[in-house]
């Protein structure tokens, strides 16, 4: 009887530790899209600087229909100015996909009454990823 408890006890002992190395695992083969994690953040605060390290040195940005190819800084007073007007309360990525090099997410941005869709095309260089492409159209 005392070495079954012993058991059993050893055995609800491993399971912390057994159900966490799979969540890694799961997180490490999760890999590709990890690199919206950080940007849904900034989005969500709207930190253009902190956005702006991941833009490409040319890029395209469509606010509700006003394109720029733009530079890296012309892009980044652009959000930060869209941010000004439209202060984000909550940011959700709903949406995923792409295949190396190209990676794509789209997802809601909430400003406390005006709602937009984002979609953000990322690529993937030897250097890292960068964002290609911004889209903010409002709902």
């Amino acid at each position: 009887m005392m070495s079954r408890l012993i058991a059993i006890t050893g055995l609800l002992l491993l399971f912390p530790f057994v159900s966490s190395s799979q969540s890694i695992r799961v997180c490490e083969d999760d890999d590709d899209n990890n690199v919206f994690i950080p940007i849904s953040k900034y989005m969500q605060k709207g930190d253009a600087d902190c956005l702006a390290v991941w833009f490409a040195d040319n890029l395209q940005v469509d606010v509700m229909g006003t394109v720029s190819n733009c530079s890296r800084n012309q892009a980044r007073q652009i959000i930060r100015n869209f941010f000004t007007n439209y202060t984000p309360r909550c940011f959700e990525i709903v949406y995923k996909s792409g295949t190396y090099p190209m990676k794509y997410a789209v997802g809601n941005l909430d400003s406390g009454g005006n709602m937009f869709t984002v979609t953000i095309l990322v690529k993937t260089y030897d250097a890292g990823n960068y964002i290609e492409q911004l889209k903010i159209e409002k709902q």
